[in-house]
C-alpha cells in the first residue's frame, strides 16, 4: 500500500483536536483553506478564537516537530487567519496562536507559540 501523507497528516490532525476536546475547546473546523494558505484547527477556548498548527515527527531525526512552524509558516498563518476573521465578521475576537507539536505518540501543546 502507498503512502498517503494527507491520509496521515488527518490523522494526527484528528488526534490533536481529541486533545484540544479533552482540554475543554470547542473545535470550530479542521483543515480551513483560503488562497493564501491552510490552518489545520480553528478552536475556541473561552472567549479566545484558537488557530492550531498541528506538525507530527516520528522521531527528532529532522528536528521536533514545533520547530518546522518557521517564520514563513507564521505568516502564512497569520494572514489566514485575517482572512477567516474577515471572512466570518469576527474582529473584535481575542484570538492567539498556538501549536500541536507530536513526537511519536507524544503530544506537546504550545500556547501562544508567536504573536502577529
Amino acid at each position: 500500500m502507498a503512502y498517503n501523507k494527507r491520509a496521515e497528516g488527518s490523522r494526527y490532525e484528528q488526534m490533536a483536536g481529541t486533545y484540544l476536546e479533552e482540554c475543554g475547546y470547542e473545535i470550530i473546523r479542521y483543515n480551513y483553506r483560503c488562497r493564501i494558505g491552510e490552518i489545520d484547527i480553528i478552536a475556541r477556548d473561552k472567549d479566545a478564537l484558537v488557530f492550531c498548527e498541528v506538525k507530527y515527527r516520528r522521531n527528532t531525526s529532522k528536528g521536533h516537530p514545533a520547530e518546522a512552524v518557521d517564520a514563513r509558516k507564521q505568516r502564512v498563518l497569520a494572514k489566514c487567519a485575517m482572512c477567516y476573521i474577515t471572512v466570518n465578521g469576527l474582529s473584535g475576537m481575542s484570538c492567539r496562536f498556538d501549536v500541536i507539536a507530536i513526537l511519536g505518540g507524544e503530544i506537546s501543546h504550545i500556547k501562544n507559540a508567536f504573536e502577529c
